[in-house]
């Protein structure tokens, strides 16, 4: 029945080659606002294929038009990751203990902590009652690298501790945000993009915009308390999330970072 179709042993390694080429660079742009413009190009591609198929000629010539410069496109917006790859192949030592394939870490598979939420927001509430303010942001899918420059790099542990002191009034690291990923301090001190929304109101101060800038552009949450009124703020999406009692947040906090 399916005589007429020509298929041979190379086009299944072809399939196969394809396949896990897919994959890795589907591993390598996890969690990054990158694979969002992957998948909004992959969809225009395939509606252009079904465009072709039902023959109308207007909307796949328009499409076929978007995709012919995709490919300029796709250099400009991952200038950067493809800069990294290149400059890593080339200065790789072949010969070195790790080898090549060691280097190429996005193909290993990442292992996340769960962060732990009952800690956070236990020492928001000692924050609160001190009227320390503090901002700390939590990473979920999206890799918050570009922001981790801007401030100071750390590796502790989320605990009680290391919170108290890094949003000690007097301690050099208290200024800006902090940021958490898999249950680890990896920056503080950051620097976070302020959201131009206009509707905010005037009452908020920095503090509040830049969290609600952050969640405006990433899928990160925010817990932030005030330094004036020692309220404890929940930001996600760009929006403030109400919660009635402690334990509400608490649960709120624990969903988001499991979903």
């Amino acid at each position: 029945m399916l005589d007429f179709i020509e298929f041979s042993v190379l086009d299944i390694l072809d399939i196969i080659l394809v396949a896990v080429l897919l994959y890795y660079i589907y591993k390598l742009l996890k969690g990054t606002v990158a694979i969002n413009i992957v998948i909004g190009i992959a969809l225009i591609f395939l509606i252009w294929k079904i465009t072709q198929a039902l023959r109308m000629e207007m909307l796949s010539g328009i499409l076929g038009y978007l995709l012919s410069g995709g490919v300029i496109a796709l250099i400009i917006v991952f200038q950067q990751e493809i800069r990294k790859f290149l400059l890593m192949i080339g200065t790789t030592n072949f010969s070195a203990k790790r080898g090549f394939l060691n280097q190429l870490k996005f193909l290993q598979s990442e292992i996340s902590t769960e962060t732990d939420a009952d800690t956070i927001i236990k020492t928001c509430i000692q924050f609160s009652k001190t009227k320390t303010g503090a901002l700390i942001v939590i990473e979920r899918t999206n890799k918050l690298d570009f922001l981790v420059s801007t401030g100071d790099t750390m590796n502790a542990l989320v605990n009680t501790a290391i919170l108290n002191s890094i949003f000690y009034k007097n301690s050099p690291l208290h200024d800006g945000a902090t940021i958490i990923r898999d249950n680890y301090v990896i920056a503080s001190r950051v620097i976070l993009p302020v959201s131009e929304n206009t509707k905010i109101p005037a009452r908020f101060g920095l503090r509040h915009r830049a969290a609600i800038g952050i969640t405006e552009k990433t899928d990160a949450v925010c817990i932030l308390v005030s330094e004036e009124t020692g309220e404890i703020s929940y930001i996600k999406d760009g929006n403030f999330v109400l919660y009635k009692t402690i334990e509400v947040l608490t649960e709120t906090l624990k969903k988001d970072l499991s979903s």
